[in-house]
């Protein structure tokens, strides 16, 4: 692969990872992993490298042995409903709360005020060689944390959330607009049952930091633009969020998740990334060979999964630094989606250009 210049090449379809890829839930992620790193007396950096691009029931497995194969579907529902809780708290409780816009069960919650206590201190700084796409997302420094933990708290709990709710969920756009579009909403706790005076005393310390930092979901630079150049039925997401997570990501940045979505709970997955399981499943589902297929994605177990199953892979620069994966045999890698323009031939191929 050459340094500079356009590249130009063919293919039938694309199968695109999601986290890292089409959306930008990090943030919400490394916080979900932190909480599990420091429920188990874990150092969260460790956790938290180790787990990246891989299936939550594969990292629960590693981390938390004692789950039972019968429980082990409930237990990567609630841990993937934790990272949805993570990305809405702070427009849904936290500074980010607007007016009309931070409801829930019919209740109003107005604009924090800036009093009360500061929130316990949650996890220890991962170590900043390690790879991220941002600053720590599960934080301790305190002139992060919200200053409104206990009129906070005093909301959260007199909040009914539902098990699986219908609202209007925040959209990130590219530009960073921020725009609401009805999405499913998966809370990490039910409390609907529950009085609100108990539940001040209930709630748990991770649940009044997470509002006070903004995790939201994100599209990333170019996705949009390069998904509608494509015609539907040419295109799959193969990720290794299960469908609570991957759904919920796409909806909640104006992503319509495409007939073809192969999440981690697929159970004709006999295995997950690395293994090439997902992308030769989705080229399966399309009808092409994952041969003549082009894989986009940003971790490195996924770039592995994509280059084992044949197809041409693209690596994005949009979670780890280029140092981190140029290295690991991606045919192309570019900054962000950007870089690269698709089109349709007369014959019905997809034509593909990259600027390096």
């Amino acid at each position: 692969m050459s340094s500079s210049g356009v590249h130009t090449f063919y293919a039938d379809a694309v199968l695109f990872d999601m986290d890292g890829t089409l959306t930008d839930s990090i943030a919400a992620v490394e916080a979900a992993w932190g909480k599990v790193a420091t429920d188990l007396g874990l150092d969260p950096a460790y956790v938290i490298a180790a787990t990246h691009g891989k299936r939550a029931i594969d990292n629960l497995a590693h981390f938390r042995p004692e789950i039972k194969q019968h429980e082990m579907d409930d237990e990567v529902r609630k841990f993937e409903e934790s990272i949805l809780f993570f990305a809405d708290a702070y427009n849904l409780y936290g500074n980010g709360c607007r007016t009309g816009l931070c409801s829930e069960g019919g209740i109003s919650l107005p604009t924090p005020l800036e009093s009360g206590a500061n929130t316990p201190d949650l996890s220890m700084t991962p170590d900043s060689s390690l790879p991220s796409s941002r600053s720590p997302s599960f934080v301790t420094n305190s002139s992060r944390r919200p200053s409104f933990a206990t009129r906070l708290t005093s909301r959260l709990a007199m909040s009914a959330l539902p098990e699986v709710a219908v609202h209007e969920s925040p959209v990130i756009e590219e530009d960073g607009v921020l725009s609401f579009e009805t999405a499913h909403n998966y809370p990490s706790t039910d409390l609907k049952a529950k009085s609100s005076e108990v539940l001040q005393h209930q709630l748990e310390a991770w649940q009044v930091e997470a509002a006070g930092v903004d995790r939201s979901v994100r599209i990333l630079p170019g996705v949009k633009r390069l998904m509608g150049s494509i015609p539907e039925g040419r295109y799959a997401v193969a990720t290794s969020g299960a469908k609570t997570y991957a759904y919920g990501c796409m909806t909640r940045v104006g992503i319509t998740p495409p007939k073809v979505t192969i999440t981690a709970d697929d159970k004709r997955l006999k295995a997950g990334k690395p293994a090439p399981d997902p992308f030769l499943l989705a080229a399966r589902e399309l009808g092409f060979s994952a041969s003549n297929c082009v894989v986009f994605e940003d971790s490195p177990s996924g770039i592995r999964a994509g280059l084992a199953s044949g197809a041409t892979v693209i690596a994005v620069c949009t979670s780890h630094e280029r140092s981190k994966i140029e290295g690991i045999g991606a045919h192309y890698v570019v900054e962000n989606m950007e870089s690269v323009k698709c089109g349709v031939c007369k014959d019905g191929r997809l034509t593909f250009e990259i600027q390096l």
